[in-house]
């Protein structure tokens, strides 16, 4: 199941593997680029269809505001990996949209927290079901073990690479 790859083995040519690299990582490589290739464009696709004008980067933002609920926006950026100022021009726009909303911390008057709108809630959770409804009918040939065993393996991936 890859795209794109050159089927791993070959010798010589364009497609050579470097000497003293294991196949394994090759096509850990391979498949993660794929992976993440179609990720980005599905995360467009995602994100568009939680609002026309809602940029790309934005969806994430929103998936981690319905899971964890009212946050900092400077726990957001750390968490997305943007500085403040980009943290801010994305929380305006999707303030704009109608997607968040800010509040004061009643534990620092000083920050803020933001959250989602009931509107935005409801976009994003709509958008969310659709994706797994998704991975059920793309993964349906799988094992539910199988499945769950992805799930473990990527997280462990997850867990190692933020270290």
């Amino acid at each position: 199941m890859h795209e794109g790859g050159n089927g791993g083995g070959h010798e010589g040519g364009a497609g050579a593997t470097p000497s003293g690299v294991d196949q394994e990582y090759l096509a850990l490589e391979r498949e993660l680029t794929v992976l993440m290739r179609r990720a980005r464009a599905k995360q467009g696709e995602m994100a568009r269809a939680v609002h026309p004008d809602l940029e790309s980067a934005a969806y994430g933002l929103l998936v981690r505001l319905d899971e964890c609920g009212r946050q900092r926006a400077t726990e957001l950026a750390a968490y997305i990996g943007v500085g403040k100022a980009t943290m801010s021009r994305q929380l305006r726009a999707l303030e704009d949209l109608g997607l968040v909303a800010r509040e004061p911390d009643p534990a620092d008057g000083r920050a803020w927290l933001v959250h989602l709108t009931e509107e935005g809630r409801r976009r994003v959770q709509r958008v969310r079901e659709a994706r797994r409804a998704r991975y059920v009918s793309q993964l349906a040939h799988w094992d539910r073990r199988e499945v769950a065993e992805l799930a473990r393996l990527l997280q462990q991936l997850n867990q190692g690479m933020a270290k």
